[in-house]
């Protein structure tokens, strides 16, 4: 028997990590263990290959990828300090293949075709709405490589206000969540990658319940939301695509080359 709320038989490889270890780790509001371990079902890793974690937040994410899958991991993240995530790497054992970065989601620095995978965990909302994201960030990955998201969603859209039962907990900046149907349909406009999976959690919002529960248990407002909503809106999303081989990214446009001419504003004055 175990005293630790987050030993689940639904996430085997999650329950075998300390939960102090994860309650250190915390930096949004689900379990980045679960979401990854989700993710990584249906992600076929191999040994060796580089994997961009984006958006990790304190790399809790990013040291389970490596022990897990033995892969090379850059932990990149915008919000969080690079040098906290670097001594939670170190502790880990992990800093020969685990590595911590400071960038923005939209000005990464990375070569083309650099990545085998993309992963993000309950961070690609707040950047990967743009519908010319997807076309930005599938520069970086080998054709044929994967990108996977998993993280906090909705189970169905909603058009107009949101519901009564939600007001209390939903801020402005929640248009931002959106349904596995939503993801698959926003990335198959771009024709850059094929959609191979755009599902929902099942109990998700149990899943919610729980880590809410043991990491934050004065959120009350949290709490009572996603117990009341009971499934109906708010759950786990996620959405993996395979990057196509036949057709190649547009390039960013950094700049573009001007020369001047110099010519006077007004109209000469007729005489």
């Amino acid at each position: 028997m175990t005293d630790n709320p987050l030993v689940s038989q639904r996430f085997p490889r999650t329950s075998r990590y300390a939960l102090e270890w994860i309650r250190s780790s915390v930096s949004g509001g689900a379990n980045s263990l679960w979401l990854t371990e989700w993710l990584t079902e249906a992600m076929h890793l191999r040994p060796g290959m580089r994997v961009l974690d984006l958006g990790c937040g304190r790399g809790a994410s990013s040291v389970f990828l490596y022990q897990e899958f033995d892969v090379q991991v850059w932990a990149t993240d915008l919000w969080f300090s690079a040098d906290e995530r670097r001594q939670r790497i170190l502790d880990a054992g992990a800093d020969h293949a685990v590595f911590p970065l400071h960038a923005d989601a939209r000005a990464l620095p990375f070569a083309a075709g650099f990545f085998d995978a993309v992963i993000s965990i309950d961070s690609f909302p707040y950047y990967g709405t743009d519908d010319l994201y997807l076309n930005y960030l599938a520069r970086f990955v080998k054709p044929e490589g994967l990108i996977g998201i998993a993280g906090a969603g909705l189970v169905q859209e909603i058009d107009g206000p949101p519901p009564e039962h939600l007001e209390a907990w939903w801020e402005p900046s929640m248009a931002c969540l959106h349904s596995a149907a939503w993801w698959r349909r926003h990335w198959e406009r771009g024709a850059i990658a094929h959609v191979e999976l755009a599902d929902t959690m099942t109990d998700g919002w149990k899943h919610w319940l729980t880590w809410q529960r043991t990491i934050a248990p004065d959120n009350h407002v949290e709490i009572d939301t996603v117990a009341s909503d009971h499934g109906r809106y708010l759950g786990y999303v996620r959405a993996i695509a395979r990057r196509r081989s036949d057709i190649t990214p547009d390039e960013p446009i950094t700049s573009i080359p001007t020369t001047y001419a110099r010519h006077s504003p007004l109209r000469p004055t007729e005489t």
